[in-house]
């Protein structure tokens, strides 16, 4: 009405001016009058409600409790309709019901049935104006279809009983990063409502619940074996609805025979028994034996699921065991599509995974998705020139470098004739500057990824991976060419390719969680020169621990050495290509002050 009223054309006179709370209680005539029945409950009448406001429209809404959640509970709350007797002219098609007879059948997406509606208010003389007014509306994300939120009939576990233990059990266990924990989760369990466990569908886990026909005499079944008791059926093997349904249970108040309710569970019931049904719990597993593998170690998923699997993790385990479900959990970041929309199969807005795989290969896919903002549970615009990155910066000079160890490995027996083999009593020689960076690099490295392992902050582990290999491929192999192919002697020769093989050893080792495959093809060629009776010789990289700290070639002076020393390289290189000077052309001096 406030969007027909123009105040300079002075069509309509303003009768009076009223607050919304001066309106309340006030009775009104419907448009139709298929419910006229509920007008003794108290519909059809002025109802106050904080969710409405006046920012588009009037202020005023037509509260349909069969249809909105907001409408639902204002409407139940004011005590005008019950949850067992909602007024709902749709059924569960879209179409009008019987009680509506001047539209009985017709689907109210169609435009003939919408122009009909109108038509009518029309010929009541009660249509002020028709227009058309653009908003969104719910679609099916798989059929792309319309939707209608309908009120259902529905089961409920009462959540809100055991939330203070919820909130209290959710700091039990570690989240990787925090934030998820503390800020989105927290809040959802801080407002979390009772849960709709219940769909009305036919394939699903039948929930095992008889009821009488009046719903007062209610049976949750526990077991197979109670079950059999109650029926008196002995051969029950299979426990979906059409091998479940037909059986009934004697009353015991006199009411004839109990039936199971046609609704089964919601899937994320199943999916949050997890930790109790992978073991069939507590039937083929003794309380003892449960104990040591609830909680679970570590589990992950997206952050989406902290309103879904996460969510029913918790609510079970908090009722069951009043505990948390998991000590450790990693939560990931959403992989949308390159323009930054949700990756969709209907769209084909990604690349072909397989296609990817077989260009790119699966590690470098991994590695991208690892080392990228998911693993901080922040959203990733996934760009296939991101994959192809990390094949040309990261793998194929960690390839290069590994085919340049076993070139001079090959070269070495060649010039020895005789196998060349590891030893680590090599150490004992070390007197070379970057072969003890090298070493002392790789220990830290080994140091700080046990750490961050142990914390499950991945984060912190792919950044430091990928700084070594680069360390490794383009500094300490660069600079030490010629002693690895033997040009400075026997001695140095063979100590060189000692580091070398150690170093490249431990990375493959330490990369191996991340990028599975090339890891262990390195690995089957590097084990050769491993003496047969090594703990480092296994059938796989994956076989292996993940190697062990040295503390005593820790030498962080050494490494802050090389450091100012790439430093300094590194602004001459930004020196020369400022002032256009080739690399390969010398220059008298440059000071640098670091």
């Amino acid at each position: 009405m406030v969007s027909l009223y123009d105040s300079k054309k002075k069509e309509y006179e303003v009768l009076g001016k009223y607050k919304g709370s001066e309106l309340v209680g006030l009775e009104y005539q419907p448009l139709f009058n298929y419910f006229d029945s509920f007008r003794s409950t108290g519909c059809f009448r002025v109802l106050a409600g904080d969710f409405v406001s006046s920012d588009s429209g009037t202020g005023v809404v037509h509260c349909a409790p069969a249809f909105g959640a907001e409408d639902f509970e204002v409407c139940t709350q004011a005590k005008i309709v019950r949850p067992d007797n909602i007024p709902c002219p749709l059924d569960a098609n879209g179409r009008f019901t019987d009680q509506v007879k001047d539209f009985k059948g017709q689907y109210i997406k169609e435009k003939a049935c919408e122009r009909g509606l109108i038509s009518a208010i029309k010929a009541q003389g009660r249509l002020v104006h028709e227009t058309q007014f653009h908003h969104s509306y719910p679609f099916c994300w798989r059929s792309d279809t319309p939707l209608i939120y309908k009120t259902v009939s529905s089961w409920f576990i009462k959540v809100t009983d055991i939330k203070e233990n919820l909130i209290k059990n959710n700091y039990k266990a570690c989240w990787v990063p925090k934030n998820a924990q503390e800020g989105r989760f927290q809040n959802w369990l801080e407002d979390a409502k009772d849960w709709c466990f219940s769909r009305n569908r036919f394939w699903g886990n039948p929930i095992p619940i008889w009821v009488s026909e009046d719903f007062e005499e209610q049976i949750c079944v526990g077991s197979v074996q109670e079950l059999k008791e109650l029926t008196g059926v002995d051969n029950i093997t299979d426990l979906h609805r059409e091998s479940i349904d037909h059986l009934t249970i004697p009353s015991k108040k006199g009411k004839g025979v109990l039936r199971r309710i046609d609704e089964v569970f919601d899937c994320w019931f199943e999916s949050g028994s997890m930790p109790f049904a992978s073991f069939h719990y507590p039937f083929s597993i003794s309380e003892e034996e449960f104990a040591k593998r609830f909680p679970a170690d570590f589990i992950g998923e997206g952050l989406d699921q902290t309103r879904g699997w996460f969510y029913t993790l918790n609510v079970l385990a908090t009722a069951i065991k009043n505990d948390t479900p998991y000590k450790n959990l990693i939560v990931n970041g959403l992989v949308l599509a390159a323009d930054g929309k949700k990756m969709s199969k209907r769209l084909k807005n990604y690349p072909d995974p397989q296609k990817l795989i077989d260009s790119k290969g699966a590690d470098a896919i991994r590695l991208y998705l690892m080392n990228s903002p998911l693993t901080r549970a922040d959203t990733l615009n996934f760009k296939e020139e991101g994959v192809a990155a990390i094949v040309r910066d990261v793998l194929l000079p960690w390839y290069n470098g590994y085919r340049f160890l076993i070139q001079n490995v090959t070269r070495w027996e060649s010039n020895n004739n005789q196998k060349f083999q590891y030893s680590e009593t090599y150490r004992s020689e070390l007197t070379n500057l970057m072969d003890r960076w090298i070493i002392a690099s790789n220990q830290h490295l080994i140091k700080t990824v046990r750490h961050e392992m142990d914390s499950y902050k991945l984060y912190n582990v792919l950044p430091k991976l990928l700084h070594f290999l680069e360390d490794l491929t383009n500094w300490y192999i660069r600079l030490n060419r010629g002693r690895l192919r033997g040009e400075f002697g026997e001695t140095d020769w063979k100590l060189s390719l000692n580091v070398l093989t150690e170093v490249l050893f431990n990375i493959t080792v330490l990369m191996s969680p991340f990028v599975p495959f090339i890891t262990d093809g390195f690995y089957q060629n590097l084990r050769k020169i491993v003496p047969a009776d090594s703990k480092l010789n296994q059938d796989s990289v994956h076989f292996i621990e993940i190697p062990k700290f040295d503390p005593n070639l820790i030498d962080e002076q050494i490494e802050t050495d090389v450091e100012r020393m790439q430093q300094v390289i590194e602004l001459g290189r930004q020196i020369r290509d400022r002032r256009k000077v080739s690399l390969k052309q010398p220059i008298m001096v440059t000071p640098f002050i670091i």
